[in-house]
């Protein structure tokens, strides 16, 4: 729970996830940042009203997490979370000003995406065995959809079966904020989704996810994180084998075969260019590839 003098972070809390409809795990993370800050203040300066936290107070704690060699990505989630703690202050009138205006987010060098090559994805779907029964299918259409439409995994895990349009063959996703999207979906795939739909457990209500399990009850977001990884681990050597890795493929993918990088960016559902923009790096390494292989002076 949050530190007692500071409940304002648990309706803040409460806030994004009632109304903005974060996922747990972001939760998790805004609450572990907030809760390391307020502990902060109470060490050093005996918890302040929230309206004598100033800009000072917050870069002195910055400075410490760098002197502790805290990764500047890490601090910047940091002041993330901060920033947008102290915006919801302002919104419903506990502040007037907020302190992170004079806070600067320290540079960080971008990581590229890693995906998945094609032919690896190719190889699950045609050559690895999934077993016949309900488990099988399931595990099998989810690894099918993330790497189709590139949902994140909160999306896919409260995706519901109305979201799903058969007459046009494209799907509704609602992302983070409640922004809604649409993702068009091959015939094949609609097909599969049909048949899944059709043989779901008598024991799922009809406002169920799609996803569910055997007894009809919506699957943790923790099981469909390991069927992922333990699938791709058959697949990849990369280090990180999760369902947003399956992301980054479906958007790397469309990149390097000329997708347009505005469509990607309504594809994944990002609020700006530039988180789009880090695939257009994938792309060129891609090129390099392809010059050095095929240019006689390469």
């Amino acid at each position: 729970m949050p530190i007692p003098q500071y409940p304002e972070i648990q309706e803040f809390l409460n806030y994004l996830k009632f109304e903005r409809r974060y996922s747990l795990h972001t939760l998790e993370a805004y609450q572990l940042d907030l809760e390391q800050f307020s502990q902060y203040l109470s060490s050093q300066f005996e918890s302040p009203g929230l309206n004598s936290i100033s800009a000072s107070m917050v870069r002195s704690w910055l400075a410490e997490m760098k002197s502790d060699e805290i990764s500047s990505r890490s601090i910047n989630r940091k002041i993330s979370s901060l920033k947008s703690f102290f915006k919801y202050l302002l919104k419903v009138g506990c502040l007037k000003a907020t302190p992170m205006t004079a806070v600067v987010s320290p540079k960080t060098q971008k990581r590229l995406p890693v995906y998945i090559e094609k032919k690896q994805l190719e190889d699950l779907f045609l050559y690895m065995p999934f077993s016949d029964d309900w488990k099988g299918k399931t595990e099998r259409l989810i690894l099918l959809l993330f790497y189709s439409t590139g949902m994140r995994l909160s999306e896919l895990i409260n995706l519901k079966p109305g979201q799903i349009d058969f007459a046009n063959a494209q799907v509704k996703v609602l992302g983070k904020g409640n922004k809604e999207r649409i993702i068009p979906a091959s015939a094949d795939l609609m097909d599969q989704l049909k048949n899944y739909l059709a043989e779901r457990p008598l024991e799922a209500l009809p406002d169920s996810p799609l996803f569910v399990n055997e007894a009809g009850k919506p699957l943790h977001s923790r099981t469909v994180y390991g069927w992922v990884n333990a699938r791709l681990k058959q697949i990849t050597t990369i280090d990180k084998k999760s369902p947003h890795v399956l992301r980054h493929s479906f958007a790397t993918h469309l990149m390097n075969n000329g997708a347009d990088i505005n469509a990607v960016k309504s594809l994944l559902g990002h609020s700006s260019l530039a988180a789009t923009q880090v695939y257009t790096h994938n792309t060129i390494e891609q090129l390099k590839k392809v010059y050095q292989k095929a240019h006689p002076k390469a």
